[in-house]
């Protein structure tokens, strides 16, 4: 599915855009915008200025794309002048006349409408045509890649977001146990059965957490800026995410790198190995005679008020045939042609090294995937685990069961599995965006 069609489906999202451009939006009801995963692909599509710039860069191929520009269409050309002149005449003829004349007035007027074909020079306009038309290819391809970059970029901070808040939730779900805990304390405190050290250290943990909880938050904010800097939106806007991570646990390596070679910089590498090939068709062109035929028609009028010729006009049209034989230029055309060919190698290379770095980057990408699943499952056991331990522990608390250091021992175990369950859970759905990234399936 070709990544732009989101900003077209979405229909949704018009009244969005239209909000966002908005000042009254911005300032009156920034609070309330909440964005989606769907929102921040499609906001990103349509700001990006990388985007922009691959765009232009498509037209711009696009436009060059011609025969015109590739030297295969006639030339015309248009050509006038008038001059005006005054000049001394001093002249004597063979029958004795003499003419004298000071501050002779003279006028010369030229004119031409000139048409030029190009018949031959061996094949170097269909090579130069044929480049140009490979340029615009791989300018597209370069244009997906980028989609694909921005959409993967896009996904990845903004899972990052959803990161940073579950960790906010988990500090919260740890300050509700210690708020508990010191509920408890002050309760026996009344009845004489708790001492001011253990109260007074419930304190200490709960100011602790609430400092935690201020710094996870601040962290959560500047990973919702980057994502705003990345969708090209005011990085001071108010912004919401209600998400949780869900990992696509069907990838397989195989299919992963079978698609490789459908990779948007695997198929621009192929299109630059082409062009390299047709430039060198074109450097050794340069070695064949070429043909040329021209026509023009030409108006010439030359006047004078003095000396031997008056008044002298030709006007007519003329055509003929321009033949040209490259015979010895230092060979210049045959080292050109040497090197032309020595880029197609490296062009030629550099796409092995693509493929080669990008199968490299699948499989290691792969084991980090399947190592995350692996972890995942068990850590979701221990979170679920340790939050009941949490509950159970704080119900012995209370009930004069466990100690102070119980608490903070299921508290710690709390924290640790929710913050390992969640950077597995990121890690894998960071490996799932890259696989696909690479595989060119990411919508």
């Amino acid at each position: 599915m070709n990544p732009l069609l989101i900003l077209i489906n979405k229909k949704n999202l018009v009244l969005l855009f239209l909000l966002l451009g908005s000042n009254a939006f911005c300032k009156e009801v920034a609070d309330s915008l909440n964005i989606t995963l769907d929102d921040a692909i499609a906001l990103a599509l349509k700001n990006s200025y990388e985007i922009e710039i691959a765009k232009n860069n498509v037209e711009s191929n696009t436009i060059l794309n011609n025969y015109g520009v590739a030297g295969g269409l006639p030339t015309v050309a248009a050509t006038a002048s008038n001059t005006e002149q005054i000049t001394q005449v001093n002249q004597k003829l063979n029958d004795g006349t003499e003419i004298n004349r000071n501050a002779a007035a003279g006028n010369n007027t030229q004119a031409s409408l000139s048409v030029g074909i190009l018949l031959y020079n061996g094949k170097r306009v269909v090579s130069t045509k044929k480049r140009l038309a490979e340029l615009q290819n791989q300018s597209s391809e370069l244009l997906n890649s980028q989609i694909q970059n921005t959409i993967a970029l896009v996904m990845t901070s903004y899972y990052d977001v959803v990161r940073q808040l579950s960790y906010v939730n988990t500090v919260r779900t740890s300050i509700q146990a210690s708020e508990k805990r010191l509920e408890i304390l002050k309760v026996r405190k009344e009845a004489g059965m708790a001492n001011n050290a253990d109260l007074f250290q419930a304190q200490i943990d709960l100011n602790t957490l609430n400092q935690t909880l201020l710094d996870q938050q601040m962290v959560a904010q500047v990973a919702k800026t980057e994502l705003l800097r990345i969708l090209t939106l005011d990085p001071k806007s108010v912004v919401s995410i209600n998400d949780t991570i869900s990992v696509d646990n069907n990838i397989k390596l195989d299919a992963i790198l079978d698609r490789i070679t459908l990779n948007a910089d695997v198929k621009a590498a192929d299109h630059q190995i082409r062009i390299n090939e047709l430039i060198v068709r074109e450097t050794a062109a340069l070695r064949y005679p070429t043909v040329r035929f021209n026509t023009a028609y030409n108006y010439s009028r030359n006047q004078t008020a003095a000396g031997f010729t008056l008044l002298n006009r030709v006007l007519g049209p003329n055509a003929g045939l321009t033949l040209s034989i490259p015979i010895y230029n230092g060979s210049a055309f045959k080292r050109q042609q040497q090197v032309a060919e020595i880029n197609t190698t490296n062009a030629q290379l550099q796409k092995s090294s693509i493929i080669r770095d990008y199968n490299a980057g699948a499989v290691k990408m792969y084991q980090t995937y399947l190592s995350s699943l692996e972890q995942l499952e068990t850590q979701k056991q221990n979170y679920d685990l340790s939050r009941q331990l949490l509950n159970l522990t704080l119900q012995r608390f209370e009930l004069i069961q466990a100690t102070i250091i119980d608490v903070r021992e299921a508290q710690r175990s709390f924290e640790d599995a929710g913050y390992r369950m969640i950077n597995l859970n990121y890690a894998a759905k960071a490996a799932e965006i890259e696989l696909k990234r690479l595989s060119n399936t990411l919508q």
